[in-house]
């Protein structure tokens, strides 16, 4: 249950600001962050597209993995 809250604020952390949420899930360096980057600086809508996007479609693989916010908690 923890999870789901956590990809919740996620998501609404993407919709207000889309790096950030992406930030939350993969750092600062990572390929996610800077594509969602690039598109938040070309255009509002795309950054929030591809942060939704990364979030959900790419959130059960990390969930699968077993890396979760239960440590920071």
């Amino acid at each position: 249950m923890a999870s789901r809250s956590c990809t919740f604020v996620e998501i609404l952390l993407a919709v207000i600001l889309p790096p950030l949420g992406v930030f939350l899930r993969y750092g600062c360096c990572s390929m996610e962050f800077l594509i969602c980057l690039l598109l938040t600086i070309l255009g509002y809508i795309p950054g929030i597209i591809y942060a939704v996007y990364v979030l959900v479609a790419h959130g059960s693989a990390s969930e699968e993995s077993g890396r979760d916010y239960d440590a920071l908690g």
